[in-house]
């Protein structure tokens, strides 16, 4: 088990996992996203991170298991029991074809809990007038499977937890 920012362990019960803040910043509710398809949860139920704007910000990964999407601009990470998470770096970044991200793993690779996933610069996507909030998503769940460990503004580090998933 990976350690957390606040020193509790990744997974926290059998079948159970604590997902982690991908990145630092301030966390914010689903419905503050600009952008309907997680604003009204329909790839699932999360929270989002309003990340820091200052210089390259590095992202993790939130579960330990398998790369199982990667993208630039986003990634998904699937433990061996079901969970996986979505983790979208700022809203309509696709468009920006990769440009400003930096992948630092590939698909298919097996990661732990808190491993540098993808370097980005947040500011450069608002200088671009797009948001940075980025959703971190529990895919192929009901929100209530989540227990949010954080207040919404509170301020984040990377691996702080976000929320449990049972």
């Amino acid at each position: 088990m990976a350690a957390t920012g606040r020193n509790r362990p990744a997974t926290s019960a059998v079948g159970a996992v604590t997902v982690l803040a991908p990145m630092p910043g301030r966390a914010v509710a689903l419905t503050e996203v600009p952008d309907p398809v997680f604003a009204d949860a329909i790839v699932g139920p999360g929270v989002a991170v309003d990340p820091h704007r200052e210089g390259e910000v590095e992202v993790i990964a939130p579960i330990g298991g398998t790369l199982v999407k990667v993208h630039p601009h986003a990634f998904v990470v699937a433990d061996g029991n079901g969970h996986a998470v979505l983790v979208h770096l700022g809203i309509d970044t696709v468009q920006l074809a990769g440009d400003g991200f930096t992948v630092h793993v590939a698909e298919g690779t097996d990661v732990v809990a808190g491993q540098l996933v993808t370097t980005w610069s947040p500011q450069a996507v608002v200088d671009g007038g797009r948001s940075p909030i980025c959703p971190v998503i529990a895919l192929d769940s009901r929100a209530a499977a989540l227990t949010e460990c954080v207040e919404l503004g509170d301020v984040l580090d990377a691996g702080d937890p976000l929320f449990d998933w049972a």
